[in-house]
């Protein structure tokens, strides 16, 4: 570069550097606004960058806060079944009296769809079809397309196995919620005692709805529920006697081919109903498939004319009213006529019969005899604080109200002493016969647990225990020589009465239909058990005591209980002599 050049690029420099700095090195006043301009560019971007670092944070601070509240939550739809501990136990277990499970909650799933995420609902339903065949098609077809909804059920209660095959359809739109069902590991064993409960496990019989009606179902209605479980609820329920006495009933409507047939036993001092059964029955697991007959529970929700079952309460008022002494001897050579009507033997002898024979024999016309002595309005009462007029008091939600006249005539009264004319329940007349043995105590029945005790501060008196032991008496004579030979269990002192009753229909008393009753209780020297059963219209019975009558349906159903149960139950079996102590002359 030549000198000249040079000294043009100096003066250049020169002339940039007095622009910049003054004389002394320093900036000069058009180098501060230079200067200024940069930092303040500078700093405005660091303010942006700043602003929207700040905005990303916030949303992303939302966005989280959002997932952690989604985790948090209680999902109204889940798509499998949640853990144990997130399922609230429903329904409390039902126990037997010694601790065995009659009635558990097990968890389960219910099926439901979203139909607004359903993307083919023909294919969808198709599929579902090929799990579950008994599905409603177009029931479901149209659930599905209402693309309006989000929620629907289409099943509830999935087996695991149903769930599993669903899943792997892979089917969009479908989920799963977990519920709880009911679950009776017995089946039928207790089915009229424990009820069952709706499809939403709320109780609809039987001790169930008993559950449900002392404030479970209120409390469950408002949200007020635990997730703790819930105290069990033991019954007085003894499930090897239960097992017995309903093996017994189903065996008689078999074997007699009856309509039907039911027994209970009762402990006679504290009222507990230890078993009872009616069949047919129904399984409480799937209530639906006994509706048509197995849901009338006829132990407590049918009433029936009892017939010589009667003459035993008939005898009971007649001693204790004390017009009538065990001594004491009736015609009962002819048959009686009143109102157009006759009333004559079954078993006639035709001659005068002492008390026990009149019971002994069960003569129409003996018991007649003496009721007339009792009066009508001391009939009446004395029926009532039986407890057999009147609706029976007990936790069991069915219970039918007993009939009788409105008014009550002298045929009344006659027919009634022997068990026509008024209809009660079986398990009520069990009750009466208990307070008939235990001293003369009636304690309305309990299937919950009481103790005797309690049962004492609740019993009504309602015989003289002289008379108790004077009906004690003839059951055990009538257990031994007479119709009650039937139920007749070596070494346990059984004592009876029979009681055959002509069925009505159409108004009118059928010559070949029968309801048979038998009442029993043992030992009978010291009584600690009653047992009541029926047998409703056998078609045959035990040929060699009489058939289709009593002793040959409703009394084998007695013994069967009895020789099964009595072990069960603790009673020691006494040998030797002919009959019980009890049989002293009168």
């Amino acid at each position: 570069m030549s000198f000249l050049s040079r000294i043009m690029v100096l003066k250049s420099q020169a002339h940039f550097s007095a622009g910049v700095y003054n004389r002394f090195g320093g900036p000069s006043p058009a180098g501060l606004a230079i200067e200024g301009s940069r930092k303040k560019k500078s700093g405005q971007a660091k303010s942006r960058v700043g602003l929207l670092i700040l905005g990303f944070m916030g949303v992303y601070a939302v966005i989280g806060g959002r997932l952690v509240e989604y985790a948090m939550k209680d999902q109204e739809v889940v798509s499998s079944i949640l853990p144990p501990d997130r399922l609230m136990a429903s329904r409390p277990d039902i126990l037997d009296r010694n601790g065995e499970v009659l009635a558990t909650d097990i968890r389960t799933v219910s099926l439901f769809a979203e139909p607004n995420k359903i993307v083919d609902a023909d294919e969808a339903v198709e599929k579902l079809a090929t799990v579950l065949p008994e599905l409603d098609v177009r029931d479901t077809y149209k659930k599905l397309s209402v693309k309006t909804s989000h929620f629907a059920w289409l099943r509830r209660q999935l087996t695991p196995k149903q769930q599993s095959q669903i899943l792997a359809l892979g089917i969009p739109g479908i989920g799963f919620r977990p519920e709880k069902r009911r679950f009776y590991p017995g089946g039928a064993t207790a089915a009229h005692i424990l009820g069952y409960v709706n499809i939403d496990n709320r109780g609809v019989a039987g001790m169930e709805k008993f559950i449900d009606d002392q404030g479970l179902a209120d409390l469950a209605s408002v949200g007020m529920t635990s997730d703790q479980p819930l105290e069990p609820v033991r019954l007085s329920i003894d499930l090897r006697v239960q097992n017995i006495v309903r093996d017994a009933v189903v065996n008689a409507v078999n074997n007699f081919q009856s309509k039907g047939a039911g027994a209970a036993v009762i402990d006679v001092h504290t009222g507990e109903v230890l078993a009872m059964a009616s069949a047919p029955d129904f399984d409480p697991n799937d209530p639906q498939e006994g509706a048509k007959e197995g849901w009338l529970n006829r132990m407590t929700n049918g009433t029936f004319e009892m017939g010589s079952t009667f003459k035993t309460f008939s005898l009971a008022m007649a001693l204790d009213s004390g017009k009538v002494k065990m001594t004491d001897s009736f015609d009962a050579s002819k048959s009686i006529y009143i109102g157009g009507f006759t009333i004559h033997d079954f078993h006639g002898q035709r001659r005068w019969l002492t008390v026990p024979e009149i019971f002994q024999y069960s003569s129409n016309i003996g018991t007649a005899r003496v009721i007339d002595i009792v009066g009508i309005d001391a009939q009446k009462d004395y029926l009532t604080k039986f407890g057999l007029l009147t609706k029976m008091q007990t936790e069991l939600p069915e219970v039918k109200m007993p009939s009788q006249p409105r008014v009550w005539k002298k045929i009344n009264s006659i027919t009634i002493s022997f068990g026509h004319g008024v209809s009660t329940t079986a398990l009520q007349t069990g009750v009466a016969a208990a307070a008939l043995v235990n001293g003369g105590k009636l304690i309305e029945p309990t299937f919950l647990p009481r103790t005797r005790e309690q049962a004492d501060e609740i019993a009504t008196q309602v015989i003289k225990k002289t008379t108790s032991d004077e009906i004690r008496y003839l059951l055990d004579f009538n257990g031994y020589k007479g119709s009650g030979r039937v139920a007749r269990v070596p070494g346990f002192g059984v004592g009876s009465k029979t009681g055959t009753a002509d069925k009505v229909v159409n108004g009118r008393y059928s010559a070949t239909l029968n309801f048979n009753s038998f009442i029993a209780a043992f030992p009978i020297n010291d009584p600690r058990y009653a047992v009541i059963t029926f047998c409703d219209e056998p078609k045959t019975g035990e040929k060699a005591y009489g058939g289709t009558i009593s002793a040959g349906t409703a009394g084998p159903i007695a013994r069967e209980i009895i020789s099964r149960a009595a072990p069960i139950l603790g009673i020691e079996p006494k040998f030797g002599g002919g009959g019980s102590a009890l049989l002293v002359s009168y």
